[in-house]
């Protein structure tokens, strides 16, 4: 079956060149043009992704994305005329996969897609098994994560990535480029501030005090580990 994409643009006409696109691909494209009837999709539809743009009457496309995270973990690639590094990091703080900056080449938005999409399917491992490191547990078939209070907690795709990759070898230090690989590949808005936004909102999903992460520790000069949480704190 072919994945479901949601595409919630305003601009009439940019939206039906993105579901030419999407359906030359063979996907299945739905489009509506505001916020309002973006979330309303979201939840009668259940898409596989959602291709979002920012500008958009009724409920803007920042705020759909905050609504839309509280319920699901579907991939966001966001759309806007926005190009400053405060609006990047705004968009993956509320929960966005991806961002596209306009104007943008239609066929790198479809390898966009693409990548998303595979991220999805690549997220459970062959054994499906739940991971733990001390009282962090993760369950990579449900896309479930516990924080160390013991609740579950919602994370976004990039987070998750992140949590996945270090759950599976707890104790070794990743730097931020391989981190970076393995959320957002090498596109040119990935950076390590990315990586550090992702691990700092990790940490107050986490950690019991965030300020002071006993879980999620920094190593200086390198990058990050993920530890039992029983060594010194990091920052």
């Amino acid at each position: 079956m072919s994945a479901r994409i949601l595409v919630a643009e305003d601009d009439a006409r940019q939206a039906q060149v993105l579901r030419m696109y999407l359906e030359s691909e063979g996907y299945s494209a739905i489009v509506v043009h505001d916020g309002r009837s973006a979330i309303d999709a979201v939840r009668r539809r259940q898409p596989d992704l959602l291709v979002l743009d920012v500008m958009m009457p009724n409920i803007d496309g920042l705020d759909v994305c905050r609504i839309l995270r509280q319920e699901s973990t579907m991939p966001v690639l966001m759309l806007t005329a926005r190009s400053s590094e405060n609006d990047l990091l705004l968009g993956l703080d509320l929960g966005a996969d991806d961002y596209m900056t306009k104007p943008y080449s239609p066929r790198e938005l479809m390898a966009r897609v693409r990548t998303l999409l595979r991220r999805v399917e690549r997220a459970a491992p062959p054994d499906d098994g739940v991971l733990r490191v001390g009282a962090i547990t993760v369950d990579p078939l449900r896309h479930e994560v516990w924080g160390a209070s013991g609740r579950p907690v919602t994370c976004t795709r990039g987070e998750f990535s992140i949590l996945s990759a270090m759950v599976a070898e707890p104790g070794r230090v990743f730097t931020r480029q391989q981190l970076l690989e393995r959320t957002r590949g090498w596109d040119v808005y990935s950076t390590s501030r990315t990586i550090d936004m992702h691990v700092m909102n990790l940490r107050k999903k986490l950690e019991l005090d965030p300020r002071r992460p006993t879980y999620l520790i920094t190593v200086h000069g390198i990058g990050y580990k993920l530890t039992p949480g029983t060594g010194p704190a990091g920052n």
